[in-house]
């Protein structure tokens, strides 16, 4: 089985890493929904960053929450000093194989995950409308976690209210290597906690910062 791959150096051939996914299962049964598990280790987790808002009604172009879904298509939001990832971006979102770098020790340990579960539509949360787009990602046999994590991005469309949210649920997988596993025992939480938070403030700051771009561009002309 391929497992998680460490290594001190980034001399990794990325394109045949990529091209190894492709056969790769999930490491575990999507239908087991982790609220439906209980007392099995399932860790669930949920962020919500409040960003710009724009005025009632149907998201506006080139506004908040279009700024917001096109850095989340990109993966642009994830701190490169935690995560790196790598993926051919001819490849649809809807079947997406990623090759993440993660970052720990001064060490880098790889390892795949495969992107899907496209939504773009109206929810109800509280009584009030929103227009959500979702994408997620699920890991695969040899990563050394075992989940989905769904990015999201909502506007309320009574208040014009933008935001980002994580939604995420997780448990260790069986890891062969010392190292890795020791690693992921001391520092895994604390890691998955630091990335969520590091990814909610770098899509503020990539949001606002577009917005602003593009109403100086407006303003210049």
């Amino acid at each position: 089985m391929w497992m998680a791959e460490l290594r001190l150096f980034s001399d990794l051939n990325i394109g045949a890493s990529l091209e190894g996914l492709r056969p790769k299962p999930l490491n575990f049964a999507p239908e087991e929904r982790a609220e439906h598990i209980e007392g099995t280790g399932w860790l669930i987790d949920h962020y919500r960053q409040p960003l710009p808002g724009e005025h009632p009604g149907s998201p506006i172009r080139g506004g908040s929450w279009e700024v917001a879904r096109r850095i989340a298509t990109a993966y642009e939001f994830v701190d490169p000093k935690l995560v790196r990832a790598y993926f051919d971006p001819k490849e649809p979102l809807e079947s997406r194989n990623m090759l993440l770098e993660i970052h720990v020790w001064g060490m880098r340990v790889y390892v795949g995950v495969r992107s899907g579960g496209i939504t773009d539509g109206i929810r109800q949360e509280g009584g009030a409308e929103a227009r959500v787009w979702s994408w997620n990602y699920r890991t695969l046999e040899g990563h050394f976690e075992m989940g989905q994590i769904d990015y999201q991005v909502w506007k309320w469309l009574d208040s014009g209210k933008v935001e980002f949210q994580i939604r995420a649920f997780s448990r260790p997988a069986p890891i062969d290597d010392l190292v890795v596993r020791l690693g992921f025992l001391l520092l895994g939480r604390k890691k998955q906690q630091e990335f969520a938070r590091r990814a909610c403030e770098r899509m503020i700051k990539l949001t606002t910062a577009e917005l602003s771009a593009a109403a100086s561009t407006h303003g210049s002309k």
